[in-house]
């Protein structure tokens, strides 16, 4: 049986184990729809051209994982950001691991999508902002939307700074032959509060699994949200990542992705501007190797006038590895004096390495301020040189010019524990041992 035949004939088992209310139903049913008539997106898709999706669903994938789910926290204790106070939401094979989470109710929501979505008390909020910004006509979101039923449910009330940072964690553990899971958050951030939110998918295995998350995030007036994915998976890992984020009137929502693991990653992240004076922050940084395979596809969608927003990604491939950015920035007529920047700076480091960018201006507003910009190349021979010529090995020398490449990325994260695991991640990836802070 085909995949896509397996998701939708077990659909009705899963519905029949869900509680749930009859218009949350009513959404899983017209979702499993959309998938059933689009069914997994292919490279006949524009927004797909360059990502293939075959090898990964040949997999005969479990839609139920097994029940013995749990994990020893100093096993996966290298996973987290040990070294910071923190919230915890920590999900193992798809299910919620109490003993390895640290959530609260105390004073603000840091609990479970599942409860959300099975609780009276919270089904105002279910109904006024579940699947609300969401694209109903992708099949993989329509997917996610059918079976979701556990995932981060945060809901930040108006005024509200929350003092220490929450981690998403979801982890595999590979006690299926193949796995498929569909996460799904949920994050409301009230007026004038702020957050930040770090996510990390991980499998502990060789076996393969391929992971579906949605997560919907909506900014209230002047709310700041800072959120920082890193992806680092094993190469029997695959992730599919979409994120819907809703803005109000002086709200500021930053997003920085660091794709460093994982056999293929598409992240999709999709800003919507609901107001005017607002600011949007779209940041990555990927280095990749072997035959890893990386696909941004970023909108930002201005409807309003006098919003801003920046994005800036660097790519480093080598051996046989394939990044792709697909970015787009969209200026409704209504949205004057809108800035907007886009640039996406690549290095290939061997030359069976592929980088396929596609920046794009979609402007119907004529009084604005937008730029976009790529480029592809190699690592300045002349700089090389000079830190060669001063004793510094070429391995090194390389790390020291690609740590400058990716700089200003990095500069712009504001936990300095995570910038700290980031810098130490890029320096595993390149293979050195930098012996100086940075």
């Amino acid at each position: 049986m085909e995949l896509k035949d397996k998701l939708v004939s077990s659909f009705m088992i899963f519905e029949n184990q869900v509680d749930i209310d009859s218009s949350v139903h009513d959404i899983r049913s017209e979702a499993i729809k959309t998938f059933e008539e689009k069914g997994f997106p292919s490279k006949k898709d524009e927004a797909w051209k360059y990502t293939s999706l075959n090898s990964l669903l040949k997999n005969n994938y479990s839609v139920f994982p097994k029940e013995d789910n749990s994990l020893e926290f100093s096993d996966i204790k290298k996973y987290f950001i040990h070294d910071i106070d923190s919230y915890k939401i920590v999900f193992v094979d798809g299910v919620y691991s109490s003993n390895l989470s640290a959530t609260s109710h105390d004073g603000l929501d840091v609990c479970l999508m599942s409860s959300a979505l099975t609780k009276p008390k919270y089904k105002m909020v279910i109904d006024n902002f579940f699947n609300k910004i969401t694209d109903k006509e992708d099949s993989l979101t329509a997917l996610n939307t059918a079976f979701s039923r556990e995932g981060a449910y945060i809901n930040i009330p108006k005024g509200k700074v929350v003092n220490k940072p929450i981690q998403i964690l979801h982890f595999s553990t590979g006690r299926d032959e193949a796995l498929m899971l569909h996460p799904r958050n949920l994050i409301i951030v009230g007026e004038n509060s702020h957050v930040q939110i770090i996510e990390r998918h991980q499998s502990l295995s060789g076996n393969p699994v391929l992971t579906n998350s949605v997560t919907e995030i909506f900014a209230n007036k002047n709310a700041i949200v800072d959120y920082y994915k890193i992806q680092n998976d094993s190469k029997s890992a695959s992730l599919i990542d979409n994120t819907f984020i809703s803005q109000q009137r002086h709200s500021h929502a930053s997003v920085h992705t660091f794709s460093f693991g994982g056999n293929i990653t598409r992240n999709n992240l999709n800003f919507f501007h609901k107001d005017e004076h607002i600011e949007s922050t779209l940041k990555g940084v990927t280095i990749i190797g072997d035959k890893q395979h990386v696909d941004h596809y970023t909108l930002v969608d201005h409807a309003q006038p006098n919003c801003e927003s920046h994005q800036d990604y660097k790519g480093i491939f080598s051996d046989k590895s394939v990044g792709v950015f697909n970015g787009k920035i969209k200026v409704e007529k209504e949205a004057q004096k809108t800035n907007a920047f886009q640039q996406n700076n690549n290095i290939l480091l061997d030359d069976t390495a592929t980088i396929n960018t596609k920046p794009q201006l979609e402007i119907f507003a004529d009084d604005v301020k937008c730029s976009h910009g790529c480029t592809i190349g190699q690592l300045d021979e002349d700089a090389l040189f000079y830190l060669l010529t001063r004793g510094i090995p070429r391995k090194e020398a390389q790390a020291l010019l690609t740590y400058g490449f990716a700089n200003n990325v990095l500069e712009s994260v504001k936990i300095p524990e995570v910038k700290e695991r980031i810098h130490k991640l890029i320096a595993m990836k390149l293979g050195v041992n930098i012996g100086f802070d940075l």
